[in-house]
């Protein structure tokens, strides 16, 4: 039986033929698949027989968003997270489509959105780490030393998987190292503390979109911006700044997948070079970032976000402008699809 059968959408964006769920088979077909396809949308995409999906393309989106479409990024793999907004599952899993299922040291095949959602309903230790990793496993606990006022945890928000084969490097380092391969695979899940960033890739991802959903958007990135393959990363930085001030974990490590092509360095080189340099000043300011108290949902966390961002970034590049003004459009987008629940009955 399928973890969280019906609480799980699992999205991928995509340009190409998906016969890479063959592979996945197994653990996707007991759940809703949301298809993203980027570019050209009268291109058809060819989708494997027996999977439950919708498939949507720039047509779609601008049809279902009309002006707010311009938030949705074009050709960039940012366009997923027109699918978060659209789910109306607690949680979601997005995944890459040069991402197959790997094996663990004993050579069983890792159902990773199972493994994902393990880390999703357990709570995380964001403020006070324990030294055996996540003390919620099997087989683990908290150590002697660990406060006992702290070890219910908080609610997970993120769940951050890794790769095995072709690392998730940038350009330069792609470059210096063109057949690094990543083999180790370390069975371990750990809660990232609150006040610390992380480069988060979106290949392997998961989350709780009733806790986070808003702030889990990709940016506006790819075509005419210039700023691309960062998307992940700004959705990283943004999220986890939302997650520390609302007292939400982030996790990272398990599961696993097989990342099987290495994109061009010479082309993400001249994708990332913006990025590069913009990042060295993106970061201290993300890291300096406090929220105000009166922010007490994702979505007012994230307005007050694009009012820094506008503030704050804009002497960098213009860019920063329209990125602030997307973040709010994104907003507006979310509370118009996911309006609030209305309140229990007394």
């Amino acid at each position: 039986m399928a973890l969280m059968k019906d609480e799980v959408d699992i999205v991928i964006p995509t340009i190409r033929t998906l016969d890479f769920l063959e592979s996945w088979r197994p653990f996707f077909q007991p759940y809703h698949l949301i298809i993203v396809q980027d570019g050209d949308p009268s291109k058809t995409i060819k989708v494997p027989e027996g999977f439950d999906y919708d498939l949507y393309n720039r047509d779609d989106i601008n049809r279902i968003l009309g002006p707010k479409a311009s938030c949705i990024s074009y050709k960039e793999s940012a366009c997923r997270c027109f699918g978060f907004l659209i789910s109306k599952k607690k949680y979601i899993f997005t995944i890459d489509d040069d991402c197959f299922v790997a094996k663990d040291p004993s050579g069983k095949e890792i159902n990773a959105v199972e493994q994902h959602v393990r880390n999703l309903i357990t709570p995380s230790t964001p403020f006070f780490f324990n030294t055996l990793y996540d003390p919620y496993r099997e087989g683990a606990d908290f150590v002697r030393g660990y406060p006992f006022s702290m070890r219910s945890g908080v609610p997970t928000a993120v769940s951050h998987g890794l790769w095995l084969n072709i690392p998730d490097y940038d350009a330069p380092t792609q470059l210096v190292k063109p057949r690094e391969r990543s083999t180790r695979y370390v069975d371990a899940v750990i809660t990232i503390p609150k006040g610390t960033l992380y480069p988060m890739c979106g290949m392997n991802l998961a989350f709780d979109r009733e806790l986070i959903g808003p702030a889990m958007y990709f940016g506006l990135l790819g075509d005419g911006q210039p700023f691309k393959r960062y998307d992940d990363m700004l959705a990283g930085w943004l999220s986890k700044v939302v997650c520390d001030h609302l007292g939400l974990g982030v996790k990272t490590g398990l599961p696993y997948l097989w990342h099987s092509k290495a994109s061009d360095p010479f082309v993400n080189l001249k994708k990332e070079f913006n990025g590069l340099f913009w990042q060295e000043e993106l970061i201290p300011f993300f890291q300096s970032v406090v929220l105000p108290k009166e922010c007490t949902t994702a979505q007012q966390c994230y307005l007050e976000l694009a009012k820094l961002v506008k503030e704050n970034l804009a002497s960098i590049d213009p860019y920063f402008i329209r990125l602030a003004d997307a973040m709010v459009t994104w907003i507006e987008a979310w509370d118009e699809f996911n309006p609030p629940k209305p309140a229990a009955a007394s």
